[in-house]
């Protein structure tokens, strides 16, 4: 299935004198020639400005996962009371709850108070909260500060895909999520090779060593905040908010190509009952469908992988931590070559079928086979399939969504859905069910 279709969006009706203007009409082959080649060297330095920092920033909740999911091999469960029934899953339950409930309103925050104060903002808060968790004595301690975090990273990813999809062309997307999940996965396992480093340093200083992870890589996220301030840019129309970015011809030219595209680049004035009204679009549940099934999948590999790797293979604690690591980096290869051809073609339906029939063969391989080493590999392969279809799904309800405030609303509403994805899966690996954990296997396969 292609991306031509058209979504209906906030879009006025009538063409302002600004609209006209944008829409570079009556050019001569040699105008049109020189506008490609300019808007060629812009794209690119979007992509440096905006695909860079949106990648790290991304990172932040697969950060919280490798984190988590490192020190649960280690002491942490004990030391806290969290190897007591289901507390560790409730958790991550918890944090995705926290999420999904502030998506909505985060995301439309984005576009009203500009994303360098609110990802700059949010981002110190996130590093913040993770520095502090470090300090805690008890399970009741983790749970609020995992609803703290799940606050404040709840419009982190939604308002990312709002601000990427509104600087590139539709046929340019798929390429553009790949980047954000490169910089995810890459961030995730090497966050994984970091816990493993930092797990040796349990001891020094009074700390155990899943205190060091939360420490250091809050830290870390704390920087990255106040980086983010100066190296984020704002949406097209205001890009000359951005810090040293774009001319105002570069401007001019930036949004000229998106209004040719799909004709909204200035918002309709925000109204609640607009944004309510985009919640009719039935595509809107399809998506978030589709969201909701794929991170029940992802999650129950990215928090759980370390757990299956100590408790199903019958690796160590330090070798479980490190072996998480390279299916991630593996998965930037799919991703970035699933995505050039769906972004080529102008496919995404069969780029999503292929990396679906990848993850069943992966389950199959985790749940079915007898060699261990065959069941790493398939840890391979659902990894680089699910975070393909991240990319794939993420430019595929962008292509057929139209108009500011409602790519804003369906933004929220499948990552939200996304998020519920998350808490069904935080319950399908079982600890009983070690080694094969047929439970996560089959509902993954289904």
């Amino acid at each position: 299935m292609s991306d031509r279709s058209f979504g209906s969006g906030d879009r006025r009706d009538g063409t302002t004198s600004t609209e006209t203007a944008l829409t570079g009409d009556d050019e001569s082959p040699e105008e049109t020639k020189v506008r490609l080649r300019e808007e060629k060297r812009i794209r690119l330095k979007v992509d440096f400005r905006l695909c860079t920092i949106a990648g790290i920033l991304c990172s932040l909740n697969l950060l919280d996962s490798g984190i988590i999911s490192s020190a649960a091999v280690t002491s942490m469960l004990h030391d806290l009371g969290l190897d007591h029934g289901n507390r560790y899953s409730v958790s991550i339950l918890i944090f995705t709850v926290a999420s999904v409930c502030f998506q909505l309103p985060a995301t439309l925050a984005v576009r009203i108070m500009g994303p360098r104060f609110f990802f700059a903002f949010v981002t110190f808060c996130f590093g913040l909260i993770t520095l502090c968790t470090a300090f805690i004595h008890t399970w009741k301690q983790m749970i609020l500060m995992r609803v703290l975090l799940g606050i404040s990273m709840s419009g982190i990813y939604p308002g990312l895909a709002l601000l990427i999809s509104s600087w590139y062309r539709r046929e340019e997307l798929q390429l553009r999520f790949a980047f954000l999940q490169v910089g995810e996965v890459i961030v995730l396992a090497t966050g994984g090779i970091v816990n493993y480093g930092l797990n040796h340093l349990s001891g020094h200083g009074g700390l155990k060593g899943w205190q060091w992870m939360y420490l250091v890589q809050g830290l870390i996220a704390c920087i990255i905040g106040i980086v983010t301030y100066w190296w984020i840019v704002d949406f097209p129309e205001r890009s000359d908010r951005s810090f040293f970015f774009l001319s105002q011809e570069e401007a001019r030219v930036a949004t000229s190509r998106i209004q040719r595209d799909r004709g909204d680049v200035v918002p309709a004035p925000f109204s609640w009952t607009e944004i309510l009204r985009h919640f009719l679009d039935p595509k809107i549940y399809g998506f978030a469908a589709s969201f909701f099934l794929l991170n029940l999948v992802s999650t129950s590999l990215s928090y759980f992988l370390p757990i299956i790797l100590q408790n199903g293979m019958g690796f160590s604690s330090n070798k479980a931590i490190l072996l998480s690591a390279p299916p991630y980096y593996y998965a930037a290869i799919p991703v970035i070559l699933s995505s050039r051809i769906g972004d080529k073609y102008r496919l995404r339906g069969p780029v999503i079928t292929f990396n679906s029939l990848c993850l069943i063969a992966g389950f199959v391989m985790l749940g079915f086979a007898d060699q261990v080493t065959v069941r790493y590999v398939g840890t391979y392969l659902a990894t680089g399939a699910y975070v393909s279809n991240w990319a794939a799904l993420n430019s595929y309800q962008a292509s057929n969504i139209t108009g500011q405030w409602k790519r804003a609303v369906t933004a929220a509403a499948v990552t939200a859905c996304n998020g519920l994805g998350g808490v069904a899966g935080s319950f399908i690996v079982r600890q009983q069910e070690a080694p094969r954990y047929l439970t996560a296997v089959w509902v993954s396969i289904g």
